[in-house]
């Protein structure tokens, strides 16, 4: 196998620098280096790079999950409150989560626990024509 994990990833942002706000203040990211069309962000090993042009929208399940203890669930979703941000959907699954949106649109997701927690609750609730593989 040649890949060997995630390397970054890219949005599309059309304020820089409310962009720059959002992922810095509210969702804790360190912000790396800015320039004119612009900046790269980091949290933990994520590298996250917001690119300055015109965001389009898609109007299906994609997402970007972060994950979250449990024990700061609550104050983040305060947090969430406070700022007026807008959920884009009810959580649904096992594991605690919030689904909301960026400045843009982007739908983003917080989330308590792992993919090996979903495969444990998948074994004892598969989906529909559920195939292990």
């Amino acid at each position: 196998m040649m890949l060997n994990g995630l390397n970054h990833i890219t949005l599309t942002v059309s304020c820089l620098n409310t962009s720059l706000t959002f992922y810095t203040e509210l969702l804790g990211f360190k912000g790396e280096v800015k320039w004119d069309k612009g900046a790269y962000l980091s949290l933990g090993n994520l590298w996250l790079c917001l690119s300055l042009g015109k965001p389009d929208q898609k109007l299906d399940y994609t997402h970007i999950a972060f994950s979250i203890d449990k024990i700061d669930l609550n104050t983040f979703a305060q947090k969430l409150i406070k700022m007026n941000i807008s959920q884009w959907q009810q959580n649904t699954s096992e594991g605690d989560s919030i689904y909301f949106l960026d400045p843009d649109g982007y739908k983003l997701e917080v989330h308590i626990g792992d993919l090996k927690d979903r495969l444990k609750r998948l074994k004892e609730h598969p989906y529909n024509k559920l195939k292990w593989l």
